[in-house]
């Protein structure tokens, strides 16, 4: 069983630690052991095989079971199923550590009442083979993981898969990163899930309907041409500085230039079935 930390919050604001789950069954503990045990946990599950449900449950969180129907219309699920007990909802993923300093953070800004913001953006610092990398990903990085329950829905975002969050919302910045431990060190099961992302950004048509990151603006810049395979490479490793991470950056590198790569691989062959099937017509 997973035990979680004893913290007693200082404000009044009630959130609710939302996890979406999919076969998490070796990474949830760790993360349900970092959330302080004043904060109730709703995992949100869309199928798992493995013992993810039973270890959330074991743990007293809240268990719901919803098919996977893309990153925004699950979130929305979430904020819904929040209803009235709670007034935000703060998303982790299960392979995602929050330390005590952003625990803190949370609840000092929140308990003066409104702290100016709908949606707060919170950095993340990804880990990678062991070593938090510190420059290849282009820290920070923020994603809207803190969002008040009621007003505020997710969209989906021009990559075909993501998501953002619909207009109007006044947003905030936590200074307080968390750790994403984002692989596992199977390369090829990594390489097998980025082939399916890469088939959704191909097929995307980049009209996302919320506000747009840094990262989203400079794809559209830089157009869905060859040329963002080498660009690609460029961003990570020289423009970010992802040599100072050492071989983790360049390996960081090299496998995000070979997901632009089969993006762009993919976008040709979508295109050249597409004129194919002209032809015979």
């Amino acid at each position: 069983m997973s035990e979680r930390i004893g913290h007693e919050p200082v404000g009044a604001a009630r959130v609710a630690v939302v996890i979406l789950t999919l076969n998490e069954a070796t990474r949830l503990p760790g993360c349900l052991a970092a959330i302080p045990a004043a904060h109730p946990v709703m995992v949100v599950d869309s199928g798992s095989t493995d013992d993810t449900v039973g270890i959330a449950r074991r743990a007293g969180a809240r268990v719901l079971l919803n098919p996977w129907p893309g990153f925004a219309a699950q979130r929305n699920f979430c904020l819904d199923a929040c209803g009235d007990a709670a007034d935000w909802a703060l998303f982790i993923d299960a392979d995602e550590i929050f330390p005590p300093a952003f625990f803190e953070w949370l609840e000092t800004t929140l308990a003066a009442g409104d702290p100016g913001f709908d949606v707060a953006q919170i950095p993340s610092h990804l880990v990678f083979c062991g070593q938090t990398l510190r420059y290849a990903p282009g820290y920070p990085v923020h994603h809207p993981r803190l969002v008040r329950t009621c007003g505020v829905r997710f969209v989906p975002n021009d990559s075909g898969h993501g998501e953002t969050v619909a207009e109007p919302f006044r947003e905030g910045f936590c200074p307080v990163p968390y750790l994403h431990f984002f692989y596992d060190g199977d390369l090829t099961r990594w390489m097998r899930k980025h082939v399916g992302l890469a088939a959704q950004e191909a097929a995307a048509n980049e009209s996302a309907q919320g506000r747009l990151t840094s990262r989203a603006r400079l794809n559209r810049l830089f157009g869905r041409g060859p040329l963002r395979i080498p660009l690609r490479f460029f961003y990570h490793y020289v423009w970010r500085g992802g040599w100072h991470d050492g071989r983790a950056g360049l390996l960081y590198a090299l496998m995000y230039t070979w997901f632009e790569a089969t993006k762009w691989l993919l976008r040709l062959s979508n295109s050249t079935r597409t004129a194919d099937r002209h032809d015979q017509d």
